[in-house]
């Protein structure tokens, strides 16, 4: 009780009490001393009232937010969820960003404000994740660099898979991948105004006056075609009489000498091989849209699922296609997009661009690469520069070794990647403008195919292709819509116009 605690003095009242009646006793005869507070335990009964009334509050606590929870969960619908996947992907590892607010749009088809583009986490080289992209199986993503961003997804397609999409390509007919350009290159040089200064200084990478062997190797391979090596570029100086003191440099008044068309006149006369050539495959394209194959239908939905982007994307994209490489087939080192400039139009949206440009890339995001068989020898993915530490154009020709040779010089690249049935391979054409949309080009892109030395190559590529133009992406989406709308007013059914009606046969380019 509480006489027990009594020491001196009057006992302090109590902060809760049970029922005794307090009393003052009085004071023995003791020397001052300081007045001291004695502690006094609290009744159990107080006790147990502070730590009811604590819980009390701490459910309602809790009841409140999952009230709460429960009212945003039913108020966003399922197409509010589509079009923000950050909300289910974000526990997937994946690095997403809001676009700016001068990228929004309003709402088009497929778009909404607060669209933006997921990107796939690489972590580091030799990362691996698991992906559920089909019922009752885990398929593996390990990453194999950071620059690209890169993936290898084994066992992608089943061998029943390879096998079909094989044949609908043999059905269909294949194609040779390249010829050399046409001529008429000095139309567009007309068109443009350029003048053989202008010309030269664009081509003079290190503006120190004179070009280059690897200066024109660039310029040739890109608008020719044909792949000239620094032997066959000193041969062409030498028929034309380009470069009188032989120094292997075209200087200023040395190249006003030269036509526009002078080198591909000049390889034109003394014939060209398959060899020599940029690509030397056969290809062919095959549509994913309704009614196409099921093996095709369901690859492109895995595509959706491993992209992470909105399936409207994807089914706007270039359809499949698949590349046949004979023994001695080839595909120097190149980049799936071209950097995109104010007055460049992207290939897939240029009827959304409302400008007339003769500059046009594809403007291809995401490149996933699928093997359709195992090649018995040669025939591997190279990246020359993959994680290098810098990029420069001008250092992939050092000491008449070019790394983008992916006939001589394979096995110096960086990383190669062994063609395996069913493997598939993705990786990043851009980087991320860090807003949640498409920046600039990712140059550490750069890859080529190795000479197959035995047998034969299968593959196929699909091609994710977003405009890195926000709002012209989003007017292409529009009039898609408007297209497909008009479409089933006249067909008496809803339909939406597939790929190959969006893109023309020469809409395909062989970058």
């Amino acid at each position: 009780m509480v006489r027990n605690h009594i020491r001196s003095k009057m006992i302090e009242p109590q902060d809760c009490d049970d029922g005794d009646e307090h009393e003052t006793l009085p004071l023995p005869t003791l020397p001052p001393m300081p007045r001291e507070r004695v502690p006094l335990q609290k009744s159990s009964i107080c006790s147990r009232s502070y730590f009811m009334v604590v819980m009390v509050f701490f459910h309602v606590y809790i009841i409140n937010v999952i009230v709460l929870l429960l009212y945003v969960h039913y108020n966003n619908g399922p197409g509010d969820v589509l079009a923000t996947p950050n909300r289910d992907e974000a526990s997937r590892g994946s690095n997403h960003h809001k676009p700016p607010e001068s990228h929004q749009q309003p709402s088009y088809s497929g778009f909404q404000r607060d669209m933006y583009l997921p990107r796939l986490e690489g972590i580091r080289v030799g990362h691996v994740q698991k992906l559920s992209l089909v019922p009752d199986k885990v398929h593996e993503m390990q990453t194999l660099s950071l620059k690209p961003l890169l993936f290898e997804i084994p066992g992608f397609l089943s061998e029943e898979e390879c096998r079909v999409v094989v044949q609908l390509a043999q059905l269909k007919g294949l194609m040779e991948s390249q010829v050399m350009v046409p001529e008429g290159q000095e139309e567009l040089t007309e068109q443009l105004n350029l003048s053989p200064d202008e010309i030269f200084n664009l081509l003079d990478l290190n503006q120190d006056g004179q070009l280059q062997l690897q200066e024109i190797l660039t310029h040739s391979r890109v608008r020719d075609g044909i792949w000239l090596t620094p032997e066959n570029l000193r041969e062409i100086y030498a028929g034309l009489k380009a470069d009188p003191d032989g120094n292997g440099l075209l200087s200023l008044e040395e190249f006003r000498s030269l036509g526009s068309d002078a080198f591909q006149r000049f390889l034109q006369q003394r014939g060209v091989k398959s060899s020599q050539l940029v690509r030397n495959s056969r290809h062919t394209w095959l549509y994913q849209g309704k009614g196409a194959h099921q093996v095709l239908r369901d690859l492109k939905k895995r595509v959706t699922r491993l992209t992470r982007l909105p399936s409207a994307l994807v089914d706007l994209s270039e359809p499949l296609q698949v590349v046949r490489y004979e023994q001695g087939g080839h595909y120097h080192a190149h980049h799936d997009s071209g950097p995109v400039y104010p007055e460049t139009a992207c290939t897939h949206t240029r009827l959304a661009a409302n400008t007339s440009t003769p500059f046009e890339t594809s403007c291809r995001y995401i490149t996933v690469l699928f093997y359709l068989n195992s090649v018995e020898g040669g025939g591997e993915t190279a990246f020359p520069v993959a994680d290098n530490r810098t990029y420069e154009e001008v250092s992939l020709i050092q000491n008449d070794v070019d790394l983008m040779d992916t006939r001589k010089n394979c096995d110096k690249s960086n990383l190669r990647v062994n063609p395996t049935k069913g493997t598939a391979v993705l990786w990043y054409n851009y980087l991320s403008d860090g807003q949640g949309w498409v920046g600039e080009q990712d140059e550490y892109s750069l890859h080529g195919g190795c000479v197959v030395t035995r047998g034969t190559k299968w593959v196929a590529n699909n091609w994710i292709n977003i405009d890195p133009d926000y709002q012209r992406q989003a007017r292409y989406q529009q009039l898609v819509s408007q297209q497909g709308e008009e479409d089933a007013e006249d067909e008496g059914e809803q339909s939406q116009p597939s790929p190959e009606q969006l893109h023309t046969a020469d809409s395909h380019q062989e970058l």
